[in-house]
């Protein structure tokens, strides 16, 4: 049974405030996930030691991926990536929109990468919103809207997934639930999943959202010494089938 996980992985920085890629990567592989989302890598960026933390993170778990940079400063780059076992083929890549460019926040983006399980194509979307409200639910209305789940190219099953900054009370979520839905409620346990702060989890600000097509078999944010440490997050994991 393939699985699925997302990430944000906080620029490989810990709740110690330490630098670690390895740590994370191995996190990551203790999940043994098939596809895996990850959120706020840094690639080239003097912070982090200039290294590509995508680059690194797949070569260590022997996927490919794909990156995308939300944010670009003449090297610098700092977004999202998609990284599987699995063939696979970039759809799409993009910024999602913000507020008034005049007011200064971090930009946002989407990766959409088409990956083939079991013979069949499995369509994957990961994303990272923004903080404020209003900036958020602009964004889910993207997602919802014509340049990426109306896209033309947009063919179930499909899975959306990432960091949404949005609870799941939130008009994020609702917004995106008119397309897809929440993981969380297709589990038979209905188990909690906080992911965030990874130290005390208590809040569930990252999901993963399924389209028909896609029996959910488990749903887990695993709580271990390793995931505490990696990152501010907790990885979200998801067991699945292709119906």
């Amino acid at each position: 049974m393939p699985r699925i996980l997302t990430y944000n992985v906080h620029r490989c920085v810990g709740p110690d405030r330490r630098l670690d890629i390895g740590r994370v990567a191995d996190a990551i592989a203790a999940c043994e996930p098939d596809i895996v989302a990850l959120q706020e890598l840094d690639v080239g960026r003097p912070r982090t030691g200039g290294l590509d933390q995508a680059h690194e993170i797949a070569q260590r778990l022997g996927m490919s991926f794909h990156f995308n940079a939300a944010l670009r400063v003449e090297e610098e780059q700092y977004g999202d990536a998609i990284l599987t076992l699995l063939p696979e083929r970039l759809v799409k890549a993009g910024p999602l929109p913000g507020l008034d460019p005049r007011v200064p926040l971090e930009p946002r983006g989407a990766l959409w990468v088409e990956v083939t399980v079991d013979g069949r194509p499995l369509q994957v979307i990961n994303t990272h919103l923004g903080l404020a409200p209003g900036e958020q639910q602009r964004q889910a209305r993207a997602l919802a809207g014509d340049a990426w789940l109306g896209h033309p190219e947009r063919r179930d099953p499909v899975i959306l997934l990432g960091d949404f900054n949005a609870g799941p009370a939130s008009i994020v979520h609702r917004t995106l639930s008119r397309r897809l839905t929440d993981a969380r409620r297709l589990t038979h346990h209905r188990r909690r999943t906080p992911t965030f702060p990874s130290h005390l989890p208590l809040l569930r600000i990252d999901h993963v959202f399924v389209s028909h097509g896609i029996r959910v078999l488990q749903l887990d944010a695993p709580f271990t010494v390793q995931t505490r440490m990696a990152s501010d997050h907790l990885p979200l994991v998801m067991a699945f089938e292709l119906q």
